[in-house]
């Protein structure tokens, strides 16, 4: 198999995992067989498994260069990973239904939106960073194509749970759309905001860095490409 079939059928692999399980009710069926816990940890795993297995075989796919590569893009992903990890880790749980990561049983609340009220999709937004930063230190076709990926997805994600929120009839989901945005940096600056959730966005930031550290520490030993200039 050429390294171009082999990235070709990575990334098929990796695009079939996302939306065949869309397909003739098949996630719903599975999660009634295996539990919505037993469903998402195997196709986490399975996720992880097809990720490492796209990336690879983009490295391994011939080089033909799209744009040239600036030390200055390489320096882009070391600004903007550290804030697609915090946002990952103060996102988990946020107070919105319809979004990756998003709590099921905690209702949106006005008066206390917590960090949706930065965000109501902080996981989506924290890939879609982490994508934009690595396709534009990624000046080659297979790069480009793997990452440009990357960044449609959470682009589209996020338009799609808008319009299910908009489509429900309960209050709470008018209530996010209408005191939310994809993001905003307004609530830091509300002292009522911190009061409000100062303890938890310290605790989850300070664990977004550890993990962002230690995805820096292991980048060259796992994906085989030194992170810096």
């Amino acid at each position: 198999m050429t390294d171009w079939a082999a990235f070709t059928l990575a990334m098929s692999a990796f695009l079939c995992s996302h939306f065949v399980p869309r397909l003739w009710g098949l996630r719903e069926k599975l999660i009634a067989r295996f539990g919505r816990r037993g469903y998402f940890t195997a196709y986490g795993g399975l996720s992880l498994i097809l990720l490492a297995w796209v990336v690879v075989a983009a490295g391994r796919a011939p080089y033909l260069e799209i744009w040239p590569q600036q030390p200055w893009m390489r320096w882009l992903p070391n600004f903007m990973v550290p804030l697609a990890f915090v946002l990952a880790t103060c996102g988990i749980g946020v107070a919105n239904a319809n979004t990756l990561g998003g709590s099921r049983s905690r209702s949106f609340e006005a008066t206390n939106p917590g960090f949706a009220a930065v965000s109501r999709h902080p996981l989506l937004l924290a890939l879609l960073f982490w994508a934009l930063a690595h396709l534009v230190a990624n000046g080659d076709l297979a790069h480009a194509l793997l990452f440009g990926c990357f960044a449609a997805f959470p682009l589209v994600a996020m338009w799609a749970f808008d319009k299910k929120t908009a489509r429900q009839s309960a209050e709470n989901s008018a209530d996010v759309i209408a005191h939310t945005s994809w993001l905003s940096l307004t609530p830091f600056l509300h002292v009522s905001w911190w009061r409000q959730n100062l303890r938890p966005i310290v605790l989850r930031t300070m664990l977004g860095l550890f993990l962002w550290a230690g995805a820096l520490h292991l980048h060259e030993r796992v994906i085989g490409v030194w992170p810096f200039p």
